[in-house]
């Protein structure tokens, strides 16, 4: 573990004299929230000091998980005296990174060249840098190196340390340039009980697992996210009743892979399981999830989607490759064979539901054949939408070290015409959705026409419609009028 932070000795002499007593090294979350109250003592002098609160800025890149994090991350600031900001306004700015693909981390670098101009005219601004990104001690190296503006750097396993990482910049090392790297190499505990913050005061996504055991050939994930840890059953359903007695009527369970939720614990609980104990809960209307592994999909969940009342007629599927041959070489486990029969599988038992799904495109070997393998099953299947992807090389992958890397002009053009013929299904399918009545979880004022509200179907799609903001949180049925693509466009039934 590569780790530069106050051991508890440093602690207990920068602490004589308050008030609290230090909990025991190994005591979460008390010791955490020991941290959240000094800093919230440091954040009511500096609101005296500057005559305004202590702002902070968080910037997600990547996934739903990411997005939950982020919400823990931002209930922790919030609890502190933080208000939220933009990134050149801010005292504390923190990116929580994604390293699936090169790109994320380069709009990362990007950004953290931005802020050396910003933190010259505000040297007292804390950068942090936390997610899959910093797993990699390469990506740590180079940040060490050439951003010497980033104060705090953690990763993926230790999120909930953020108030004492913080702490020990504040009160330890307030002008050090030296950066405070708290990055484990392993797997944590679990730690419950922790603030957080939702986006939506309606809907929220709540994490059921961690970590990854697939190992797909292309993948980090599971270098980043660890192994497959599963939280209990009644701690997940605990979280939900709290959340739904706060209003919340939509939850998403999240995921690497939900469907192998349950089998690392002491008392072994399917995911099915699962999905039946959270739905029985009073007051709470919709249930989502991903992501699911095809060759963990079982007879059972499908069974239970196709019963249940309050789980989304929607179902995130990755495909990637519609390549037998490919398949095997991303060691997904399943073929083209056995990804078409669960599709039917899943039609048969909910014939209304919303497919979506991820491809990759140009991935080590991939010939012509393979593509147009992959193009007969989007023909197929006829997916909802899809996330479309060119395959990106990620050092320390299997993949990355295959021969036969497809050249980028060819990839560029395979893409285009998948993304284009991803396209037109989506919208064939939408438009054949077109004067029937669904009900609409409202989400939003229109960003673009303050007269209209945005709100989601079951099946995930977009709908906009002449709305007052009292209909936020609210389940509606409305007419959907018009197919716009990737919208509909509708009017609300009243009753």
């Amino acid at each position: 573990m590569r780790r530069e932070v106050m051991n508890r000795k440093e602690l207990e002499e920068q602490l004589a004299g308050i008030d609290i007593t230090l909990p025991p090294p190994a005591k979460e979350p008390q010791r955490q929230y020991y941290f959240i109250k000094k800093l919230r003592g440091f954040a009511e002098e500096k609101k005296k000091e500057l005559g305004r609160p202590l702002y902070a800025n968080i910037t997600t890149f990547g996934c739903q998980m990411n997005a939950r994090d982020s919400e823990k991350i931002a209930g922790i600031l919030q609890m502190i005296g933080y208000q939220e900001t933009d990134a050149e306004e801010a005292d504390f700015v923190l990116y929580n990174t994604c390293t699936v693909r090169e790109n994320a981390n380069l709009k990362v670098y990007g950004r953290l060249g931005q802020l050396k101009r910003v933190k010259k005219e505000n040297p007292h601004m804390v950068i942090a840098l936390c997610g899959c990104m910093m797993q990699e001690k390469t990506v740590v190296d180079k940040i060490k190196k050439s951003y010497r503006n980033v104060d705090i750097i953690f990763g993926t396993h230790n999120l909930f340390k953020l108030a004492e990482l913080l702490a020990a910049k504040v009160f330890d090392r307030p002008e050090s340039k030296k950066m405070i790297i708290d990055v484990w190499d392993g797997e944590a505990e679990i730690v419950e009980e922790l603030p957080n913050e939702r986006k939506y005061a309606f809907k929220s996504g709540i994490n059921i697992m961690f970590g990854c055991n697939n190992f797909c050939s292309y993948c980090i994930v599971p270098y980043v996210r660890g192994r497959e840890r599963s939280r209990e059953p009644e701690d997940i359903l605990t979280e939900i009743r709290r959340m739904v007695q706060d209003g919340v009527v939509e939850v998403m369970l999240l995921g690497q892979n939900v469907n192998s939720y349950g089998k690392n614990l002491k008392e072994p609980i399917s995911f099915a399981q699962l999905l039946e104990r959270v739905e029985q809960i009073d007051g709470l209307k919709r249930i989502r999830f991903m992501t699911s592994h095809p060759k963990d999909l079982s007879d059972e969940l499908i069974a239970v989607m196709g019963r249940s009342e309050k789980i989304c007629k929607q179902l995130h599927l990755p495909l990637q490759s519609g390549s037998s041959r490919l398949l095997r070489l991303m060691n997904r486990h399943y073929t083209k064979e056995d990804y078409l029969c669960l599709v039917e599988k899943i039609r048969k038992a909910v014939p209304d539901i919303s497919l979506t799904t991820d491809i990759i495109v140009g991935f080590p070997g991939e010939t012509d054949e393979d593509f147009e393998e992959t193009m007969s099953v989007v023909e197929q299947v006829r997916y909802d939408s899809a996330f479309t992807f060119i395959y990106s090389r990620r050092t320390g992958t299997p993949a990355a070290q295959m021969e036969n890397q497809v050249p980028e002009e060819i990839v560029k053009k395979r893409f285009d015409r998948l993304l284009e013929r991803v396209q037109e299904i989506a919208a064939e399918k939408t438009q054949k959705e077109a004067g029937t009545v669904q009900e609409v979880l409202v989400e939003e004022v229109s960003e673009k026409d303050p007269s209209l509200v945005t709100g989601r179907t079951s099946q995930n799609y977009l709908v906009h419609f002449p709305g007052s903001p009292e209909l936020i949180g609210k389940l509606v049925n409305v007419t959907l009028q018009e197919s716009k693509g990737f919208y509909f466009v509708g009017e609300q039934i009243k009753a």
